[in-house]
Formats: structure tokens, C-alpha cells, sequence
């Protein structure tokens, strides 16, 4: 249970997350560059989105559905990087899928000696949570908690235990 961490609170799905699977994710992200590169603003993501389910429609139509590969294996790179990297993953889907009740406003962040730290609940779906580095866990984890902005980059949040949703 010690590199467990729940969401729990005024939430409608108390959640319970492994950090230690995250290393297969392929949403996780390069932790040594993520607060190097520039952001892409989020309309410019919709409307990649947009594009690529357009095309991956307009595909099935003229030619049907095709089956997407089944156990796809990691090639040498992936596994070298996997090995030797640093990796963090956004909280916000973790949260979305807690489903904060509504009125809910902060995130209260509960460490292993107990000590909290509120913060907006707005401001924590921009943060990423780090669970590797150079491919080994976090040390004083499981997780390391990081703004969106990079503001704690240099000391982030560590010991982390639980998330309360208040």
C-alpha cells in the first residue's frame, strides 16, 4: 500500500491509483523536457483532434474498420528510454474520473508526515504528478507533484499519500 494514493473526498468515485503501471502509459511524459517546451494552446489540440478522427472516419468509410494491433511490443528505444528516463503523468484525468462533486474547489494534498497543502482544484488539473526518474521511482514518493507552470519544477511536492477533493 505504500505506493498507493486515493482521490477521495467530496468526490462521487473515491479513486485508488498505482503509480508503478504508469511507466506503460502512453500519456505519461519526458519529464526532463516538459517544462522546456512550449505549450500548445488547447485549440490547437481540439482541432488536431478533429482532424484525425475526420480522416480515421472518412478511412472507414471507403475502406471499413481496420483492427488496431493487438499486444503491441515496444521497440529497443522505447525499452532503453523506459529504462533510463524520467516520467510524470497529468492528474487531471485521475480527477476527472474521481468526478469532484458539485461546489468541490480545492485539492487538498496530504503527505506522509501529515502535513497538507491546499490548493485550487482548477490549478491542480494543470499539474503532473512525477513517478520516475532515470527510470527508477521516485525515491521520496510515490509520486512528485508539479504545477502545469513549472513553478515547483526544482522542489516539488514529495511523500504524497493521498489527494482530498474538498
Amino acid at each position: 500500500m505504500e505506493n498507493v494514493i486515493v482521490i477521495q473526498g467530496h468526490v462521487n468515485f473515491p479513486i485508488t491509483i498505482d503509480p508503478t503501471v504508469w511507466i506503460f502509459d502512453d500519456r505519461k511524459v519526458d519529464l526532463t523536457t516538459y517544462f522546456s517546451e512550449e505549450k500548445e494552446e488547447k485549440d490547437d489540440e481540439i482541432l488536431a483532434y478533429t482532424k484525425a478522427v475526420s480522416k480515421h472516419w472518412d478511412r472507414e468509410i471507403k475502406e471499413g474498420a481496420a483492427f488496431p494491433p493487438i499486444n503491441r511490443s515496444l521497440n529497443k528505444f522505447e525499452k532503453d528510454e523506459a529504462l533510463t528516463g524520467s516520467f510524470a503523468i497529468a492528474l487531471s484525468p485521475f480527477i476527472k474520473n474521481a468526478e469532484p462533486k458539485e461546489g468541490s474547489s480545492q485539492l487538498i494534498i496530504v503527505t506522509k508526515d501529515e502535513k497538507t497543502i491546499e490548493i485550487p482544484l482548477s490549478k491542480a488539473h494543470d499539474a503532473i504528478l512525477g513517478f520516475s526518474k532515470d527510470g527508477k521511482p521516485v525515491e521520496d514518493g510515490p509520486v512528485h507533484f508539479y504545477f502545469g507552470d513549472g513553478s515547483n519544477k526544482d522542489e516539488p511536492i514529495k511523500n504524497i499519500i493521498k489527494f482530498l477533493i474538498k
